[in-house]
């Protein structure tokens, strides 16, 4: 590629004047974005409809639950390892070898014959999601300074919510005229020109920024996990993000896989109408991103999280209150505001509080202790609505979310020399 990514170190020692006039998204950022809205508009066409697709493979509400808790496990053995690929081999190799998989698992997807089947696909799914996950936020931390990091995942969550926007609609109208088998093999192609585009940036970093990569070993494997290891336990700032990440991520599961069947059986909605809701979620969450983003980078990255949490509670409140299409558009534009407000501080802080070269790893630990934590919880989710009723996981997850703002205020403190920084 011509234009050359501006490394972050660079960023980071330009003067103010030559600050203020480098776009925050260098060319290789803004590909790395085209090729990430391409794949994730094909997996947004399908995931919040995937409920619904395995009630018309026969499956009930117990057995959704129980496939969400079955599809956790294979990530839960491959996000570390796909972050240490990520800082061994290079971030675009690491997604490119992980988008490879995700275009064989739509196979899987459109030919399954029963629900049981579709946790083929899901497989392939998650060897996926362990590769690219820990190289999307890491990637795009290296490509931003610490003064403007927050920003700059505030611009590109923004840029990523287009997806959302997009593919839930899009698979909601394919999915109601034409069946599910033909909207999944829509998103299947639209995933392969994501594929394409991003084995294409892998070759072209391969003879440059990631011309020199490490040999994938034992020992290497052991430096970076014992590295994580240590700053998880001692109690710091680590550990606090981990703890709270992780209720937050038990309450939602609770929730969250049971949505589609809630708002078809109890709201009523139609099949369109639960991909408009996504719709409208993405747009909130764009029109509160990149504010987000610049108030964690002037004012510390707590204050978004609080915001964003109390947000979600709110969100979630109103959601178990209303009825109507509207009434739940309201409740999930509340929510988009809640997590736009939330994600990109999220993301700065964890990237400001590891070193750069266990980055990776750092987000595939993340991933896999907060799935190991929530991986009974979708199952156990589908326990309370068929024992106590359909608003008692939603209900949990949303005063969930407002406790959690207590370790957050007291706890989520970057130490003195990474504030000086």
């Amino acid at each position: 590629m011509s234009n050359k990514a501006m490394s972050a170190p660079e960023i980071a020692t330009t003067t103010p004047q030559t600050a203020s006039r480098t776009p925050l998204l260098n060319a290789t950022l803004m590909l790395f974005m085209a090729a990430m809205v391409l794949a994730n508009i094909s997996g947004h066409m399908y995931e919040p409809l995937l409920p619904l697709y395995l009630k018309s493979l026969n499956a009930n509400v117990v057995q959704v639950g129980l496939f969400f808790t079955l599809s956790r496990i294979v990530p839960l053995t491959l996000q570390i390892l796909g972050g240490w690929i990520s800082d061994s081999l290079g971030r675009l190799r690491s997604i490119a070898l992980g988008s490879v998989a995700g275009a064989v698992s739509y196979v899987g997807l459109i030919l399954a014959p029963t629900w049981h089947w579709v946790l083929v696909g899901e497989g392939m799914a998650a060897m996926t999601r362990s590769l690219v996950g820990p190289s999307f936020g890491a990637f795009i931390a290296e490509q931003s300074s610490e003064g403007n990091r927050a920003r700059v995942y505030g611009i590109t969550e923004m840029i990523f919510m287009v997806v959302a926007v997009i593919g839930p609609p899009l698979g909601g109208w394919l999915a109601d005229t034409y069946g599910f088998k033909f909207m999944l093999l829509c998103a299947g192609i639209l995933y392969l020109l994501a594929t394409i585009l991003r084995v294409g940036m892998a070759r072209t970093a391969a003879r440059g920024q990631e011309a020199n990569p490490q040999k994938l070993t034992l020992s290497s494997l052991r430096s970076n996990l014992g590295l994580m290891t240590g700053m998880v336990l001692a109690g710091g700032l680590i550990t606090w993000i981990l703890l709270t990440d992780g209720v937050r991520d038990v309450a939602y599961s609770l929730s969250f896989n049971l949505l589609p069947l809630y708002l078809d059986e109890i709201g009523g909605l139609s099949i369109q109408q639960i991909g408009w809701l996504e719709s409208i979620f993405g747009i909130f969450m764009m029109l509160v991103t990149v504010p987000a983003g610049s108030l964690a980078d002037k004012r510390g990255e707590r204050l978004g999280i609080i915001l964003g949490f109390a947000l979600q509670f709110a969100a979630l409140i109103t959601f178990i209150r209303v009825s109507g299409f509207w009434g739940f558009a309201s409740a999930w534009a509340l929510l988009g505001l809640g997590v736009g407000m939330m994600s990109p501080a999220y993301q700065s802080l964890i990237s400001k509080a590891v070193p750069q070269k266990v980055r990776g790893t750092a987000f595939g630990l993340f991933n896999t202790s907060l799935g190991l934590v929530s991986l009974p919880a979708p199952a156990l989710g589908a326990q309370l609505w068929q024992r106590l009723g359909p608003r008692v996981p939603f209900s949990i997850t949303a005063w969930a979310a407002l406790i959690a703002i207590l370790p957050v205020w007291l706890k989520f403190r970057l130490p003195a020399i990474k504030e000086e920084e």
